[in-house]
């Protein structure tokens, strides 16, 4: 999947490096100065080979250490949720009195169910700060699915908000849950609890696959820093190529500009959420704005009055944002650097958001939740003359085509993406059986997604290897929604798939042979009953006939999907 990213150092004025590049089992290494000078022996970017893979030498030990770093920034506003605004120091403060408060032994799980919200942030940094590994529970799940992925790593506690304890508690989930309301606010000491180590596990993030069963998968502080730093190093190159050509000191640039501000759009519990919309802007000192829900009018709104500097969106919630800027005039001026993936960015879209915003900078990533974030990224001009690819390479990532036979293919050829690095996950919680399927013992990950890449090192996503559907951003497994399907009574075969939409880049629809006699209404409902209402096929179409198959005995999703004009108005 193309993966939501967003640039934080202080700011990203241009990006103009024309970067050589030399293929390497398609691994891209940048030769050029800023590259040498940013990551040379006793930079804080020094990269070294460690353990059969690059890694950042001395980046901090854990996530906790990375965050502290934040504390210098001190009575700046930290993060603006409605009428709320706390200062980092205020921020920190909530921190410090949770952490002893949750009463955890290193390594237990906590599994945070909440939605966006500062208690959010503060309960993941708790957590951490504890030793202990955070389960981030998609808050928009059904009481199903939260409790059967809370029940799943078995937490010594549960921090959720009202919301989401309630529907626990009616869903039989044993154990403590403590809720938002009762966290301490002060009169709190911060116990002197030892540091983790690089390679203890830090958070589980819950991910489909072609199974529709949800995985956990396990990433360490080293996986979540090392990813982390990369973006922070593509920042600062930008930052030093746009200071070389103004012929101004970096230092100069850093210490007369304004603090950013960002809208926290994505769900925290989504690892483009956790890394590129909460984690990097903690660590740059800028000002985060919470969004409760999208809203374009609410979006351009909190833009406008709060000088939002970086926006990172689906491409769903970028033609809305245009759309509803130009029905009222809201101006847009203070935006300086733009991301978007979840999907591939239209270029007609591309050309409205340059034309309404000609002062952003704009970048787009490849990346998965198994990967601790973006494996490819591209920013500013590298990105827009190569507006077809998600990114090239980035430094600490091998990644190899392979073919069929697991052959690895030339550059060019398009085959499975394959990769491995610091930022690789530790495993699947509990599941060696679908751990095994895609991590080999020496470190390569499948990620199940067919693509290329070229002498430059941009990656092109070609297909996806994987049954999902991406819809406004919200990964879809088709197979969790035909599952439910089903389950039904009076189905004989059922095909959920996904076919294009202006808006949403796809819409998830479902074809249905069935004995019974259901309406497109009862599919849509029993689905949205039982899984995320997101993950509900927008349109259902039935046949009195069996489902197409290809000649191995699959449904044919591909001729389904070509004659969906067709069907879609059969009963």
């Amino acid at each position: 999947m193309l993966l939501r990213i967003a640039f934080f150092v202080d700011s990203i004025l241009s990006f103009g490096r024309d970067g050589k590049f030399q293929m390497e089992r398609c691994h891209v290494t940048i030769i050029d100065p800023i590259y040498d000078a940013l990551t040379a022996p006793g930079t804080p970017f020094e990269i070294r080979e460690q353990g059969g893979m690059r890694q950042f030498v001395n980046a901090p030990a854990d996530v906790n250490l990375l965050a502290e770093t934040a504390r210098r920034h001190g009575d700046k506003v930290f993060v603006v949720e409605g009428d709320r605004r706390l200062t980092f120091n205020q921020f920190f403060a909530l921190r410090d009195a949770l952490v002893p408060a949750i009463e955890i032994d290193r390594g237990d799980r906590v599994a945070i169910c909440m939605r966006n919200r500062i208690e959010w942030m503060v309960a993941f940094l708790a957590v951490a700060r504890a030793n202990g590994v955070s389960a981030l529970i998609n808050s928009r799940g059904s009481p199903e699915e939260l409790c059967t992925a809370i029940e799943g790593v078995s937490p010594r506690l549960v921090l959720a908000d009202p919301e989401r304890a309630a529907l626990l508690r009616r869903g039989g989930v044993a154990g403590q849950i403590l809720e938002t309301g009762e966290f301490p606010t002060s009169g709190a000491t911060l116990a002197d609890f030892e540091s983790a180590k690089p390679d203890d596990p830090c958070t589980i993030l819950f991910t489909s696959g072609t199974t529709g069963q949800v995985k956990g998968a396990v990433l360490t502080h080293r996986n979540l820093i090392n990813g982390l730093m990369s973006v922070q190093m593509t920042g600062m190159m930008v930052l030093h190529d746009t200071a070389a050509k103004l012929n101004i000191p970096v230092e100069q640039i850093l210490a007369n500009l304004p603090q950013q501000a960002a809208l926290l759009i994505s769900p925290l519990f989504h690892i483009s959420g956790l890394g590129a919309s909460f984690l990097s802007p903690l660590c740059a000192g800028s000002k985060l704005v919470m969004m409760r829900r999208w809203n374009a009018a609410d979006a351009t709104r909190l833009i406008e009055s709060e000088r939002i500097t970086a926006f990172s969106g689906v491409p769903t919630m970028m033609w809305d944002m245009l759309n509803g800027a130009r029905e009222t005039g809201a101006d847009l001026s203070s935006l300086r650097n733009i991301a978007s993936g979840g999907q591939a960015l239209p270029v007609a879209l591309l050309d409205d958001i340059r034309a309404a915003c000609p002062g952003a900078v704009m970048g787009t990533g490849y990346g998965m939740t198994e990967t601790s974030g973006s494996v490819s990224m591209a920013v500013g001009e590298d990105f827009i003359r190569n507006r077809a690819a998600a990114g090239r390479v980035l430094s600490l990532v091998d990644m190899r085509i392979e073919g069929p036979d697991g052959e690895e293919l030339l550059p060019g050829e398009a085959g499975e993406i394959v990769v491995r690095g610091p930022v690789v996950m530790k495993g699947y919680w509990k599941n060696k059986e679908e751990t095994d399927k895609i991590l080999s013992p020496d470190g390569w990950l499948k990620t199940g997604d067919v693509g290329y890449v070229d002498d430059e090192g941009y990656v092109f996503i070609v297909d996806r290897k994987k049954d999902m559907v991406i819809s406004g951003g919200e990964n879809i497994y088709c197979a969790e929604v035909e599952r439910i399907i089903g389950a039904m009574d009076d189905i004989s075969e059922c095909a959920a798939f996904g076919i294009p939409d202006k808006r949403l880049g796809e819409l998830l629809v479902a074809v249905i042979v069935q004995r019974g006699d259901y309406s497109e209404s009862d599919i849509i409902k029993a689905v949205g009953e039982n899984l995320a209402k997101y993950k509900a096929p927008g349109h259902v179409a039935f046949l009195d006939e069996p489902l197409p198959r290809n000649d191995v005995g699959k449904v044919d999703k591909n001729e389904l999907r070509a004659r969906w004009p067709q069907i879609s108005g059969a009963r």
